[in-house]
């Protein structure tokens, strides 16, 4: 299932301390320069081979964000 979650509802998770994979795609110099505590980084050039490995629990609750945290 796929759904939508503001950034008021990631906070609250990431403050909660739920567990939950945290996974940024955007390039990795946008990842290097900054990016939320805990997050992952799979550019969508590599998700296809990168994925199965950062993910291998595919019934873990996976939070993905493509844009600056700032």
């Amino acid at each position: 299932m796929t759904a939508t979650i503001t950034r008021d509802e990631l906070k609250a998770k990431m403050d909660s301390g739920e567990s939950f994979t945290l996974v940024e795609t955007l390039a990795p110099q946008y990842y290097r320069h900054t990016h939320l505590p805990g997050a992952l980084n799979l550019p969508p050039d590599r998700i296809a081979e990168s994925a199965p490995g950062l993910l291998p629990d595919k019934n873990a609750d996976i939070v993905v964000y493509c844009a600056s945290p700032t």
